[in-house]
């Protein structure tokens, strides 16, 4: 069985496009059809400026999404990143086979770089070398599949190039993992700005849907949507870009494609309205169950912690072994050699 890594990142609260690009497949496919691991990548939240009780809230926050967006860990292994020092070790081996230029070749890098200096603050180093940090997430466990949206990809190659260098350095330690891309709405963009990705690192704004909002929000948050020039309802992402977002969010949530709902409508109002009702509907059963699961804190803790255990057990056995081929002097026969008795 095919192993696969996912994560989500606890810097925002999670979007529609979360669930419709990524959660939703992860429960009805991934989660039944491979050796599957959800984590909430937290380390990776402070890379930037953050406030510390924040990112403990998101954390537990997107833990509990994970669980009521259908993860079953009967099925699959949802952790914390935190929680599992294999991360943190085996990203130290990696950052001594990645070199500085590849680091900075990092089109993520370079865009939040630029950003946190346009805001007058300092980069820092650590967001310089996360996408290496990333590609332990992956190594670690031997994951063969990476569902990802365009821009990870250049991430998900990085850990296949440092994958093929450390296995041909000191032999063979990693297996090379590949990007794969999700189906129909992989990325859902911005309502009021369709040409930019609907992220969850920005907090405020009309053109987000966030999971937990209230069926009134997430109807006026559609019915206010950007649509275009022309009146219309044509599918053409690249002329008709905020049509066919809205176009795609529908075909996501009901099933259909895109191209076949635009002969369905007459008017913007008639689609805002559908697709609008359309989200509601998506989101209610996860609505539902994040609020039995909030009621029962202990049985999420439990989740978290099973699922650290499990993925220790997977993870510890590859970074042990990545030690050993480069260089790095066994635990046992340092604590052997210092008389340690074990």
């Amino acid at each position: 069985m095919t192993r696969v890594f996912s994560g989500v990142k606890p810097t925002g609260h999670l979007t529609l496009g979360n669930y419709l690009g990524a959660m939703r497949r992860w429960a009805t496919v991934d989660q039944h059809e491979a050796d599957a691991l959800f984590c909430v990548v937290d380390l990776h939240a402070l890379t930037v400026d953050h406030d510390p009780a924040r990112v403990r809230r998101l954390s537990r926050q997107s833990a509990t999404l994970l669980l009521a967006a259908g993860l079953d860990p009967e099925l699959c292994t949802v952790f914390v990143q935190s929680h599992v020092d294999e991360h943190a070790r085996l990203s130290y081996v990696l950052e001594c086979v990645a070199t500085d230029g590849e680091m900075r070749r990092m089109i993520q890098y370079k865009e939040k770089a630029a950003r946190e200096r346009q805001r007058g603050g300092s980069v820092r180093l650590s967001l310089l070398t996360y996408p290496v940090l990333m590609a332990a997430d992956i190594l670690a466990y031997g994951a063969g599949e990476v569902p990802v949206g365009d821009d990870q990809r250049q991430h998900v190659e990085l850990a296949r190039d440092l994958a093929v260098r450390f296995n041909q350095r000191y032999g063979h330690t990693f297996v090379v993992p590949r990007a794969t891309r999700p189906g129909v709405a992989a990325r859902v963009m911005n309502l009021q700005e369709p040409a930019s990705k609907m992220g969850k690192s920005d907090d405020v704004g009309p053109g987000i849907v966030y999971l937990l909002d209230e069926p009134d929000v997430v109807r006026k948050k559609v019915m206010r949507a950007v649509t275009d020039s022309g009146r219309e309802v044509v599918y053409d992402r690249e002329t008709r870009p905020g049509l066919a977002n809205l176009l795609e969010i529908l075909a996501a949530c009901t099933g259909g494609e895109p191209e076949a709902l635009s002969g369905a409508y007459t008017s913007y109002g008639a689609l805002k309205k559908d697709t609008a009702e359309a989200v509601v509907e998506v989101l209610r059963p996860l609505q539902e169950r994040h609020k039995e699961l909030c009621a029962d804190p202990r049985y999420v803790e439990e989740v978290l912690r099973g699922g650290a255990e499990r993925a220790r057990g997977m993870a510890r056995p590859t970074v042990d072994a990545a030690y050993r081929a480069i260089g790095l002097l066994p635990a046992a026969v340092a604590e052997e050699a210092a008389g340690v008795t074990v």
